[in-house]
């Protein structure tokens, strides 16, 4: 519990969860639109993962990150409490403003690459 609490009391890896509550995302994609480094985006996915938060699956050279099922389902009620709080936060708000207009404009990482 040290570890999962650890890991989400950094603002960057709750941006990232959150938006992974509404979609699967590439690593370029958050990079995109938290607008942050590849590296900075890939460390905090990676201590995501590494806590079981989120998981990843391959397609082609890309990975795409997900919130973790078995981490929504085992910690439910703490899920539901950080979508409930991350929605009305207004850094998190401009987060899913950014992640819409994102989408209106149809780019992904083969278009981003």
């Amino acid at each position: 519990m040290d570890e999962l609490f650890k890991t989400l009391g950094d603002s960057n890896r709750l941006r990232i969860l959150h938006l992974l509550m509404q979609q699967e995302l590439c690593v370029c994609e958050i990079e995109e639109i938290l607008k942050t480094t590849q590296s900075n985006a890939s460390r905090h996915l990676a201590k995501l993962k590494q806590a079981g938060i989120i998981s990843c699956n391959k397609k082609a050279q890309w990975a795409y990150y997900q919130v973790n099922p078995e981490f929504s389902t085992s910690h439910s009620l703490l899920f539901e409490y950080l979508k409930e709080k991350l929605e009305v936060r207004t850094l998190y708000r401009e987060d899913l403003k950014t992640l819409d207009h994102f989408n209106k404009k149809q780019e992904s990482c083969k278009t981003l690459a």
